[in-house]
């Protein structure tokens, strides 16, 4: 009998297409049936500026018994402009504070800002001092790489920042896009033990375009493409892995579905692909 070891989440990033506003993409999350969501912080900014409140932001999640399990943030943290990064760090704590209050329990810190000549050494060294700051705050940072990135952009860089940061439990944000564009295999996270990943982004990707040439926009759902989807929730399922499947798309449109007939479709798309 086939089964599914780990929690649905949804990144709000799915529902792009119909601009919704954060209580929206939270109603609508909840009613698909998602246990989790992953806000962007540009979302609740937009919700703040509109004179929504935190607290009421966090009662609507509450109420759905929605876990806040990841925030989608962009800070500077490792950009090789020192007065950048100063200013990365001014950013990421003012917008940890906001997350805490939403109790958001992490958020992502991927290779943001100008860090192409970064060495992963030094990259280490940023995160450390991010953790330090995050851990502080109440919120746990997820190291992400990015595919497409110079530095920071396959497992293998990110599994040696995570050991040279010297950061106790850190983790990792994993997305199969990114291990793709990036060149990682699965055989990358062979030795990798549940406890070091903090949440999985779940996507396909078609064949064509290349590799060289997809696009985020590209992105489809789990099963729809060519990724080893059901060999990685196997993987998954074997290191002791029983957090978040996380759905991530960036799709321009979804034809005549509604945001909740898109968010349902993504957990029968995730079911289907994932169960081991």
């Amino acid at each position: 009998m086939m089964l599914l070891p780990f929690k649905l989440c949804l990144n709000t990033s799915t529902l792009l297409p119909y601009r919704l506003g954060v209580r929206e993409q939270i109603r609508i999350a909840a009613e698909a049936g998602y246990q989790g969501i992953e806000l962007w912080v540009k979302d609740i900014d937009t919700y703040l500026e509109a004179g929504g409140l935190l607290s009421e932001l966090r009662s609507d999640m509450e109420a759905h018994s929605l876990e806040f399990a990841n925030a989608i943030a962009f800070w500077s943290w490792a950009d090789t402009n020192p007065a950048e990064r100063k200013r990365g760090f001014e950013l990421a704590e003012r917008e940890l504070h906001t997350l805490a209050e939403l109790g958001c329990t992490a958020a992502a810190a991927p290779p943001y800002g100008n860090v192409g000549d970064v060495e992963l050494e030094d990259f280490a060294s940023s995160f450390a001092k991010l953790a330090e700051l995050a851990r502080e705050i109440g919120v746990e940072p997820y190291l992400e790489f990015w595919g497409k990135a110079k530095r920071l952009h396959c497992v293998s860089d990110a599994q040696y920042v995570l050991q040279a940061s010297g950061v106790a439990g850190a983790k990792v944000l994993l997305d199969p896009f990114h291990m793709y564009t990036g060149g990682s295999n699965l055989e990358d996270l062979a030795e990798w033990t549940g406890d070091q990943i903090g949440i999985v982004h779940v996507n396909d990707y078609p064949g064509i375009p290349s590799k060289e040439h997809i696009q985020d926009a590209d992105r489809v759902f789990p099963g729809d493409g060519i990724a080893p989807s059901r060999e990685l929730a196997a993987l998954l399922s074997k290191s002791g892995y029983k957090g978040y499947l996380s759905l991530e798309l960036f799709r321009a449109d979804y034809g005549a579905l509604t945001p909740l007939e898109t968010a349902k479709l993504g957990i029968e798309k995730i079911k289907r692909a994932y169960e081991v």
